[in-house]
């Protein structure tokens, strides 16, 4: 069984002038293989919570991206000895294959979940505490915002969403999910 640990819970707060933000960093491990999700864009704070961990850079076998927004997706280059995933295929170096649905070496699912952007996708883990959904932005909340479950929430981007898919990307999640680690906020218990 694998195990996920949040390295850096996901938050996003509007200024005046933009935005402070960044995504939730996930830690799986599965199989011997150490995987980050959405390695975000904070250096300083992710290389600080791999420390906590006794992690290097060198240690991650796998880099996996629910999308390309650079808050979710700046730092995969860190990881030297990483292959990059996203929701078709694994990268490394100047070789591209595809994975067919699976980070290779493990039982953590990828699956399709567009409505944020059309190439978003989202990580299903099989722990022993339950199934995660490792979501990106198929669910997010501003700071101080209530985290409520509202399929019908709009989208912080609506040049690149497609409401409608959004919407079924996150009923799918929900009916997969016992636990769901949102883009942006706090992990939740999905209520059965």
């Amino acid at each position: 069984m694998a195990e996920v640990k949040i390295l850096i819970e996901g938050y996003a707060k509007e200024t005046k002038n933009g935005w402070i933000a960044n995504s939730s960093v996930v830690f799986i491990k599965s199989n011997r293989k150490n995987i980050i999700v959405d390695p975000g864009f904070d250096r300083e704070k992710l290389l600080n919570e791999l420390r906590k961990e006794k992690l290097k850079i060198s240690d991650i076998d796998f880099v996996f991206l629910t999308h390309g927004h650079i808050d979710h997706s700046l730092l995969a280059g860190i990881f030297e000895n990483a292959k990059i995933i996203d929701e078709l295929c694994v990268y490394q170096k100047d070789s591209i294959t595809k994975h067919n649905g699976i980070i290779p070496d493990t039982d953590i699912k990828v699956i399709r979940t567009p409505g944020h952007m059309e190439e978003h996708c989202s990580l299903v883990v099989n722990t022993e505490k339950g199934i995660y959904v490792v979501a990106g932005d198929v669910f997010w909340w501003l700071e101080n915002e209530k985290q409520e479950i509202d399929i019908n929430k709009p989208d912080s981007d609506p040049e690149h969403m497609n409401i409608k898919k959004l919407i079924e990307s996150r009923k799918k999640l929900l009916k997969i999910a016992d636990y769901v680690i949102p883009g942006h906020g706090k992990v939740f218990k999905v209520e059965k």
